[in-house]
């Protein structure tokens, strides 16, 4: 090749490859609209009741309690006239946001609620010891989802090993207890303590096309897969409390925080669609919340994808009494509500 053409040729490489670049990053960051999950919220009828339980049984801490009201509020989440107590509570390095609606009054979980209802989402806190987490929760009389502790078996390679039990908070919302064997699971949770209760590793919701959640979590948001399994079996039967449960498992994270398990039942196919009047102030109500660096680019880019607001628009929170600057909400293809806020 002549010297011309030569440095020609560099120079040609030297600007697809800065153009290369330049799209990757355009890329990345158009795809990487949140960096992780904040907290799971959950909507309870007492307060009280529920901090009593989430620490004294779980060993959460509260970190924070406040009363809020105002249109601002109401804007964000939809429920005209509200008046709310919210009260974070930590446990490891994870949080939970739980909040009761002292105006106006939701309605109760609906009391035939199973496992795979479109509306069904469960919190799930890690144990050093399944057997001992048991046996707690049995001295403190919490409301079985499982028919006991299940171990899932060895035939089943991306699973195998975990142990878990599903049981019910004082108003009926599910919560999962998860031991994961040395192979799996962050490492974070083989660390040596003497701990029962270690913190959340994520948040489960039932859905009913995988493939259309991951265009949302994954391709809209910017979350990545994590893990898949194929799950069924007497062990996962009793586990959720579903005969002849089969179930598509897809494992979501974002940089930080917990992550979003999608559970896709294969079989049954019977579970109820997400009811089409839930609010925010119904106790069935729970709200992950997303961290982004960008509020405005996320709300543009959900609403350019046809994402069903809850929220008014993007809401500012000048005084940050929540502990946002703005935020919105809306709902993910089956009707799970997502919080996004810009800290």
């Amino acid at each position: 090749m002549k010297p011309l053409m030569k440095t020609t040729f560099k120079r040609l490489l030297g600007f697809l490859t800065l153009a290369f670049l330049a799209t990757s990053s355009s890329f990345a960051q158009k795809s990487a609209l949140i960096d992780g999950v904040d907290a799971i919220g959950i909507t309870v009828s007492d307060m009280d009741r529920a901090i009593e339980f989430y620490s004294r049984v779980l060993t959460f801490e509260k970190v924070s309690d406040t009363e809020v009201t105002g249109e601002n509020l109401e804007h964000l989440e939809g429920v005209f006239g509200l008046r709310v107590r919210v009260v974070r509570m930590r446990l490891g390095d994870e949080s939970l946001e739980l909040t009761e609606y002292l105006a106006p009054k939701g309605r109760p979980i609906p009391v035939d609620s199973r496992s795979n209802d479109r509306w069904f989402q469960h919190v799930a806190v890690i144990v050093s010891d399944m057997d001992k987490a048991y046996s707690w929760l049995r001295q403190n009389k919490v409301e079985h989802a499982s028919s006991g502790p299940q171990r899932l078996p060895d035939w089943n390679k991306n699973a195998a090993g975990i142990s878990a039990f599903y049981f019910k908070d004082p108003d009926g919302h599910p919560v999962e207890v998860l031991q994961f064997p040395p192979d799996k699971g962050l490492p974070k949770w083989h660390q040596a303590t003497d701990k029962l209760f270690l913190g959340i590793d994520h948040t489960a919701i039932v859905v009913g096309d995988t493939d259309a959640s991951i265009k949302f979590y994954r391709d809209l948001l910017g979350m990545h897969v994590a893990g898949e399994s194929e799950n069924y079996g007497t062990e996962q039967e009793h586990l959720n409390n579903v005969f002849g449960a089969h179930l598509r498992i897809t494992a979501l994270r974002g940089t930080s925080g917990p992550g979003i398990e999608l559970l896709d039942y294969l079989a049954p196919s019977n579970g109820r669609p997400f009811p089409e009047d839930e609010h925010a102030n119904d106790v069935v109500h729970r709200q992950t919340v997303l961290i982004t660096r960008f509020a405005n680019q996320a709300a543009r880019e959900l609403t350019l994808a046809k994402a069903n607001f809850v929220s008014s628009g993007l809401i500012a929170n000048q005084n940050r009494e929540l502990g946002f600057r703005a935020a919105f909400v809306v709902r993910d293809p089956d009707g799970h509500a997502i919080e996004i806020e810009e800290k």
